[in-house]
């Protein structure tokens, strides 16, 4: 059974700083040389500069630079170019599109790994190079960049690539169905007449990697609501979606969708479903002493358990307010840039990627929260200190795509500033790098290098794909991958 409001408060003396809850991945606490300045464990328990960076007994030792100045990787492990907007084609003879954003990877038919990829592609198509082409019966709105391909890698190496979707805008992380599609998220809202768009948009739509006639007809999930959206989870015991919201001004929130009852999810089924299908709702937090929280940025400390109560969105589609905007002060518990999600453990790992003076609470480079379902709890896991000196690699900071690891764990896309990096955490808390982008888009003195976006192991966990999102590059990453210590 959930705990209650009440049964939470009086249960918090027998954990210190909140309940003991069952799951794979520890308390996590990084930060630039050393840990979160307002976390008071200590280095031991939660890992070290030496940790994050090459030391013994975590991870996989330290980043050899890479000669072609793609990506830096350790000793021992190498990528490919899977895709290269610009340079790779399509079936149908057009460049890969360009700013590859969420993706995850299915099993596909006669050993194949099929990929679903995100083009985070915003405003009209004129405004880019390599929008997702308009491919006939595949097409939401003509007037926008974005969308999704879907690559198929063979067993003998070979690459292709086509059209899932296209007409949608800004396809930021998405996420996987236990039934094996994709559902991809617009982080744009625009309404139809705005920015030269024709229909409206901040929906999600589902894709089907296996099966190309089932994306005729693009259908917005309206159920799910119209908001800036970034990513979505399926709870595969009980049915629910719980979604992600990127957005200030107020901050965004993190949402819960119950479906009709009677409903079965599936392939294909929520095609079938109306545009109010379900219930919509958003959280309301509590700290162990039953006290309301405004907002995730107020954690402090890993370990941080907060109570959840949902609470119903008034409308859903927005038609006259945006969805966050519909609540009062003290009705809900936001987030400022509620980025990507990933089931595992049983419950959804949540990133909020960074609270600095925008936000209420004290200021910080990045969280990652638990989301358990079954007690109805938030339990903080990563708090990213501030990145004092972006031009110095080592800091971590800027948490976005995120994924479970199937050698324990979890492997964290970086969105930060500076050297931007995919590192890996273990169940205890420790991290180490994995891969950091050494592609500069910028120039020699004034160096930029690109957001990673899209991380997710193959079906059968020996693969790690990754892209780089500027220009838009898949990577796969292969190498002596092994169970991580505590």
């Amino acid at each position: 059974m959930p705990l209650t409001r009440r049964d939470f408060a009086g249960r918090s003396a027998l954990a210190g700083t909140g309940v003991a809850l069952a799951g794979s991945v520890g308390a996590l606490a990084t930060a630039p040389h050393a840990l979160a300045s307002t976390d008071t464990e200590s280095a031991e328990e939660h890992g070290t500069d030496t940790d994050r960076h090459g030391g013994v007994g975590v991870g996989y030792g330290p980043l050899v630079p890479d000669p072609d100045g793609i990506l830096a990787l350790p000793a021992g492990f190498s990528y490919r170019v899977i895709t290269h907007s610009g340079r790779t084609r399509l079936e149908s003879g057009e460049y890969t599109p360009s700013n590859h954003d969420g993706t995850a990877a299915f099993p596909g038919p006669r050993d194949t790994t099929l990929l679903v990829n995100n083009h985070e592609l915003k405003g009209p198509r004129a405004d880019w190079e390599h929008p997702v082409p308009l491919t006939e019966g595949l097409v939401y709105d003509p007037a926008a960049s974005g969308g999704c391909t879907v690559v198929e890698i063979r067993p003998d190496g070979r690459v292709a690539e086509w059209v899932g979707l296209a007409g949608t805008s800004t396809n930021c992380a998405g996420g996987s169905t236990p039934w094996g599609t994709w559902l991809t998220c617009e982080e744009n809202s625009d309404r139809a007449g705005e920015n030269g768009m024709t229909e409206d948009h901040g929906y999600v739509f589902e894709v089907d990697p296996a099966d190309r006639r089932a994306n005729r007809d693009p259908k917005p999930l309206k159920f799910f609501g119209r908001y800036d959206h970034e990513a979505v989870v399926i709870d595969p015991k009980r049915g629910h979606a719980y979604l992600t919201e990127d957005a200030s001004g107020p901050n965004g929130l993190f949402y819960r969708w119950t479906p009709p009852k009677g409903f079965h999810h599936g392939p294909g089924r929520f095609r079938a479903l109306a545009d109010d299908a379900g219930v919509l709702q958003a959280p309301v937090c509590y700290d162990s002493g039953g006290r309301y929280v405004d907002d995730l940025s107020r954690a402090t400390r890993t370990g941080t358990v907060y109570g959840v109560d949902w609470v119903d969105v008034p409308d859903r589609d927005a038609r006259t307010v945006e969805v966050r905007e519909q609540f009062a002060t003290g009705e809900v518990t936001r987030a400022r840039k509620l980025e990507g999600m990933w089931w595992g453990d049983g419950g959804a790992y949540i990133v909020s990627s960074y609270a600095r003076e925008e936000s209420p609470g004290p200021g910080h480079d990045g969280q990652v929260w638990f989301y358990d379902p079954r007690r109805r709890t938030l339990t903080l896991k990563v708090r990213l200190g501030v990145d004092r000196d972006p031009s110095v690699d080592g800091a971590l900071d800027g948490p976005d795509n995120i994924t479970v690891s199937p050698y324990g764990g979890l492997v964290i896309a970086e969105d930060g500033d500076g050297f931007q990096h995919l590192f890996g955490a273990t169940d205890s808390g420790r991290t180490y790098p994995i891969a950091r982008n050494e592609l500069n888009i910028g120039t020699a003195d004034e160096p930029e290098y690109s957001e990673f976006t899209g991380v997710t192991f193959s079906p059968d966990g020996k693969t790690l794909y990754a892209n780089i999102q500027e220009p838009g590059i898949m990577l796969a990453i292969t190498g002596p991958w092994k169970r991580q210590r505590r």
